[in-house]
């Protein structure tokens, strides 16, 4: 186990080696220049050559490159050109409303998706598998801006259920102590419940925006796994002993089609993590994703360069943790050279 642990954790340095990159020429192939964003068009060339000097944008990209590498090394992610605050306490910053949603999102698709894959499987061929099928192909297909959209006109703007934009409302946050960054947590630290309501309000519509697609997803991979499973001899067997049916599907075969599932779950939940953008515009919601858009739009290097990083290695961290989980799901399955 050690051992795995030690190739995995190498594996991923050297993909965000290569993520590192890969960022930092693309972002020096973004047109514009960085200094004239942050400066302004009224600016004196004296200005903006000074500022290009203070940024280091005046030295050529491989020199760049090697001291980003340099201070990578001592986990120094730099300062935002824009804000001269230090990366990683801006990711800090935003990162807390960006988990919170995806997990609200990954606990929605989650819990409806298995819902409806199981129950897809056991009513094969009939109305509840075609509805459960014919819905989630409807969640694929339709693109998260528009679906966003749909959900305020209709949830927000007409029957005024959940509110549109923002995490919580513009009075109640002023009376908030941020300790986790986490809203739902915060608020049920202070002993807050009707903040805690309003938080809540706040994530329904964009969580179900964001996890729309990977609830789709999983809701069609457990019904494939579970009907594969369904199939073997010794769910034949449990049913002669006299097992009753819901009891031989969620107690035998569903643990044993988990694998297949989990693997997805593990990959929507890092495409997630650094997919928000589209999510986080609509709905004005203050995370990495928007973050990453700004600090695009004004080529602002250092914070697009840390900001990718990261995303990245959370999405490589989760993998890592899914395989781990197989174990458990299935003993049989080997992580390295070794039964977990």
């Amino acid at each position: 186990m050690l051992s795995y642990l030690i190739q995995r954790f190498l594996s991923i340095g050297l993909s965000l080696l290569g993520v590192s990159l890969l960022v930092f020429m693309m972002v020096h192939l973004i047109p514009g220049d960085a200094a004239l964003t942050i400066a302004g068009e009224r600016a004196t060339e004296e200005v903006l050559a000074q500022l290009r000097e203070d940024m280091g944008l005046d030295k050529p990209l491989y020199y760049q490159y090697g001291k980003y590498l340099w201070d990578l090394i001592h986990l120094d992610l730099g300062h935002s050109f824009k804000t001269k605050e230090p990366v990683i306490e801006e990711i800090k910053r935003y990162f807390p409303a960006t988990a919170e949603l995806t997990l609200a999102a990954m606990a929605f698709s989650i819990i409806f998706g298995i819902t409806a894959g199981i129950i897809a499987s056991v009513y094969r061929g009939k109305f509840w598998d075609y509805t459960s099928m014919s819905v989630s192909l409807a969640g694929i297909s339709m693109p998260i801006f528009w679906l966003g959209l749909m959900l305020i006109l209709i949830f927000s703007y007409y029957l005024g259920i959940f509110p549109a934009t923002g995490r919580l409302d513009s009075v109640m946050s002023l009376d908030i102590e941020t300790r986790t960054g986490f809203y739902l947590i915060d608020t049920l630290l202070m002993g807050n419940f009707a903040a805690f309501r309003n938080a809540i309000g706040h994530l329904v519509l964009p969580a179900v925006t964001l996890g729309t697609i990977p609830l789709a997803i999983i809701a069609r991979m457990t019904r494939s796994s579970l009907l594969e499973v369904l199939n073997q001899p010794y769910i034949t067997t449990a049913y002669a002993k006299g097992l009753s049916k819901w009891r031989v599907i969620i107690k035998h075969a569903l643990k044993n089609s988990m694998v297949p599932v989990l693997t997805v779950i593990g990959l929507e939940f890092g495409y997630l993590m650094g997919g928000a953008i589209l999510t986080e515009h609509i709905f004005s919601w203050p995370g990495l994703g928007s973050w990453l858009r700004d600090a695009v739009e004004s080529r602002d290097v250092r914070a697009v360069q840390g900001g990718v990083l990261f995303v990245s290695f959370l999405f490589m961290f989760v993998n890592l943790i899914v395989d781990l989980m197989y174990a458990y799901v299935d003993p049989r399955i080997r992580v390295g050279d070794e039964t977990v």
